[in-house]
């Protein structure tokens, strides 16, 4: 890109006098209301936990950018909404970032070389260590020396929800979806997809209600639910290393309703309720009830529903007859069977309330899913390798992690308790504010006019009252 070496920006006058804009107004941060986000890293550790996560083979007297310091910057940076590695050539110079990154030297004067002072933060060349790193790099690997360790941040996902937990929850829901990450480059790993349309990733996401435990980029030459098990597994046993007794249920649509996962689930005191493709043998067991809806909607002009179950099993797939739910729904533009297929018995939950209230619920996770991959950039898998990409899916998971973790603790009980990301980014985390940095303080003065001073004061005293009295 050619660069602009304008320094004033005139436009029409104002009555009487000029407007004249220019970049010289020194300390000035668009990201003011992100000051709450240090608060909620006393709290939770989130960020902490995930810097732990990389081994620095590094030579310690040449590091001016710890781990830590590198990890911080870049998932703020996704927070606060810029998705490019880019973006930190200019972000480093920001004192609130800096701060937020864990930097004593707030403004860069004491850095190695003179073309850094000035610049506290680390620039894109540094930072893309962070996910550029191969996996056998050591001490003697030239240039890039920080490796991740990718079952650390596997488990830490985990731990992640545990920490969140006051106490030991009644029942667990896992929520198991695939989605498409469109790839528009020749990335390892890239397949047409017929189904999208397109060239993409296929990545496995698991959800427990807004917690985030699993995100598992794969390509997409598979089946929806490869690899699926592996991961629940996993899962399943380090939960039950904390709670050996909670009750676990696995819910998700029809690519996962596979005999390998349902067999294992029965075996291991696991529960399913998975969506069921429809075929002859099951739409044929719907007539009835769906001749029942159709005279229905006749009398009422409203789409109809009629709910019934029975035992089925598949001609060469199943290994034993399971309990299938099945929905006979009529509507003006037609008939529109559905089917759920469950461990659970009746008495356990009837046929209605298991569908409406239980299996339509896993709808909310696909927003959670939008919120990473619009808000926070999960789909920015553009280098051009799987393990790389990986690692910047990890990145911007661990930067939903801080995002929930704040609507969780700092907008309990605000009119933002349910906002999406992009939404609390907008309104809470983007304010205008100088930057003053004396012997004793830092002194961030907020525009006095922004809209949500009053919601940035309830997030602030909802973190106080959260983080223990020794941060």
């Amino acid at each position: 890109m050619t660069e602009c070496t304008q320094s004033s920006f005139p436009f029409a006058p104002h009555f009487s006098r000029e407007v004249v804009a220019r970049f010289d107004g020194g300390q000035i941060t668009s990201d003011a209301g992100a000051l709450l986000l240090r608060p909620l890293e006393q709290r939770t550790g989130i960020l902490r936990q995930f810097a732990a996560c990389f081994r620095d083979c590094r030579r310690p007297e040449l590091i001016e950018h710890t781990v830590g310091e590198l990890a911080r910057q870049r998932v703020y940076g996704l927070v606060l909404g810029y998705e490019d590695l880019n973006d930190h050539d200019q972000l480093r110079q920001d004192p609130l970032l800096a701060m937020l990154s864990g930097k004593s030297d707030l403004e860069g004067e004491h850095r190695r070389r003179p073309q850094d002072r000035g610049k506290a933060g680390a620039g894109k060349s540094t930072l893309n260590r962070l996910e550029l790193t191969r996996a056998d790099a050591n001490r003697q690997t030239p240039y890039k020396k920080i490796v991740l360790d990718e079952q650390a941040v596997d488990r830490l996902l985990v731990d992640l929800y545990i920490q969140a937990q006051p106490r030991q929850p009644q029942r667990i829901v896992l929520d198991l979806d695939a989605t498409d990450d469109p790839v528009h480059g020749e990335q390892e790993g890239r397949f047409f997809h017929g189904y999208y349309g397109g060239y993409c990733y296929l990545p496995l996401y698991i959800f427990i209600g807004e917690h985030l435990v699993c995100t598992r980029l794969r390509p997409s030459n598979i089946d929806a639910s490869a690899g699926a098990l592996e991961e629940i597994q996993r899962i399943v046993n380090q939960l039950r290393m904390v709670w050996p007794e909670v009750e676990i249920v696995l819910r998700a649509d029809s690519g996962f309703c596979r005999e390998v996962i349902m067999s294992w689930c029965e075996q291991n005191r696991v529960g399913y309720v998975f969506g069921l493709a429809r075929n002859e043998r099951l739409v044929k067991k719907l007539r009835k009830p769906m001749k029942q809806a159709q005279w229905q909607w006749k009398q009422t002009g409203k789409s109809e529903r009629v709910f019934t179950e029975f035992r089925y099993r598949t001609r060469k797939t199943w290994s034993r007859a399971r309990r299938v739910i099945g929905k006979a729904e009529y509507l003006e533009k037609g008939e529109n069977p559905r089917f759920v297929v469950t461990s659970w018995s009746a008495e356990q939950m009837e046929a209605r309330r298991l569908y409406e209230e239980f299996y339509c619920a896993r709808g909310d996770m696909e927003n959670r899913i939008k919120e990473q991959q619009l808000a926070l950039f999960a789909d920015r898998t553009s280098t051009s390798w799987m393990r790389s990409n990986q690692i910047r899916l990890y990145f911007s998971s661990l930067a939903y992690c801080v995002m929930q973790a704040l609507r969780r603790l700092g907008l309990a009980g605000t009119e933002m308790a349910k906002a999406q990301c992009q939404t609390i980014r907008l309104r809470l985390l983007k304010i205008g504010a100088q930057v003053r940095l004396t012997v004793r303080k830092i002194w961030v003065s907020l525009a006095a006019g922004h809209p949500a001073a009053h919601l940035f004061a309830q997030a602030y005293h909802n973190l106080r009252r959260a983080v223990p009295s020794r941060c």
